[in-house]
């Protein structure tokens, strides 16, 4: 419903606030994953509601900027040992660029 919809917005943006984003700048939008309202297409379920599908709302996400002129960074999120070609780190560059 949009009354708990709205209790939801309300009470998630107090934590962004105080987690330091900006709720302005992020986009809430209501689904329903047991119906699959509002996930890929627009729902009658919701007319209320004129925003983006989930869907839309995720391609419009812009991908953060990796600075490549930085020194290398890479947070490390696994180690795997391999038979035959050994330890193995797995991670993400996070800025500079790994040759």
């Amino acid at each position: 419903s949009k009354a708990r919809y709205d209790e939801i917005v309300k009470e998630v943006s107090s934590y962004l606030k105080k987690v330091g984003y900006n709720p302005d700048k992020i986009p809430f939008v209501p689904i329903s994953g047991f119906e699959g309202d509002n996930m890929i297409e627009r729902s009658t379920n919701l007319d209320w509601y004129k925003g983006p599908t989930l869907l839309e709302a995720l391609d419009q996400v812009q991908e953060p900027k990796r600075p490549s002129d930085k020194p290398l960074r890479l947070p490390l999120q696994d180690v795997y040992k391999i038979g035959g070609i050994g330890t193995v780190p797995v991670g993400r560059v996070e800025t500079g660029v790994l040759k």
